[in-house]
């Protein structure tokens, strides 16, 4: 994939890339969200309704400009937030890839609003930008509303489980939904991922060979014995530790009695 991307960088669509995308599209929602407050039926004009694309064909886009259906406190860093991720995936990724990584959410929605029939929104979209920024870094620390610091890994196990359980619970359309809108993240992470994996098993076989080839040590009760008649301290024996002149000044484990008497 990055090879094909590369390549494609290289030629005119290189040149046709839109820079700070993620501008545009948190500019649009910022600005939908301030029409939905003065006319709220405003948000169903934006959503894809399939059924209506021949005669309305604006929401084939508009719907990307979806805000969220929040507060006007959630919905500003939630904007913040989404603008915060995008921007960083274009600077790690170039603008080309970014793009392309954009499109084919937006594409896989859209299809799979006609496919089941289905109003689609941008939520699932906007959450594999989320899941790309999380997998790139995963130490990356944010602070919500400013105050609480967490790594964007536990926001992201968190968002998984939500994705899950919708996708369990959810009708076909739902299924659709996510599994198509998801289509971008499997495709640029499915190796990412499987590198990830199969160096975790590796780590784990080769802790598991160390161990293996580790001399064992004998518990401390067990390697204490007499050097005269063999008695060990698990036995019961008071093993203690002998130099003398008779032993040539050389320490040696005995047993009580022949500690006395040697």
């Amino acid at each position: 994939m990055d090879r094909f991307l590369a390549r494609l960088e290289r030629g005119i669509l290189g040149r046709l890339a839109i820079e700070r995308l993620t501008t545009f599209i948190v500019g649009g929602m910022a600005i939908a969200y301030v029409l939905c407050l003065a006319r709220p039926e405003f948000y169903t004009h934006l959503t894809l309704v399939p059924q209506l694309v021949p005669t309305q064909p604006w929401r084939l886009v508009s719907f990307l400009f979806l805000p969220p259906a929040s507060s006007m406190i959630w919905v500003f860093f939630a904007l913040y937030f989404t603008w915060l991720i995008g921007n960083n995936l274009e600077h790690e990724w170039g603008a080309l890839k970014f793009n392309v990584f954009y499109l084919l959410g937006a594409v896989g929605t859209a299809a799979a609003g006609f496919i089941t029939g289905e109003p689609q929104t941008n939520q699932y979209l906007n959450l594999t930008l989320y899941f790309a920024f999380a997998t790139l870094f995963p130490d990356f620390e944010i602070r919500l509303f400013f105050i609480l610091p967490v790594k964007v890994k536990w926001l992201a196990f968190l968002s998984a489980a939500f994705v899950i359980f919708r996708f369990v619970v959810g009708d076909v359309g739902t299924k659709a939904a996510i599994g198509v809108a998801f289509g971008n993240y499997l495709l640029f992470f499915a190796g990412h991922i499987a590198s990830l994996v199969r160096g975790r098993r590796l780590m784990v076989r080769q802790a598991a060979r160390r161990a293996e080839q580790r001399p064992r040590a004998e518990p401390e009760s067990d390697a204490r014995a007499c050097a005269i008649c063999g008695a060990k301290q698990s036995d019961g024996a008071d093993i203690r530790v002998c130099s003398c002149d008779k032993c040539g000044g050389k320490a040696r484990e005995l047993c009580l009695e022949h500690a006395r008497n040697h």
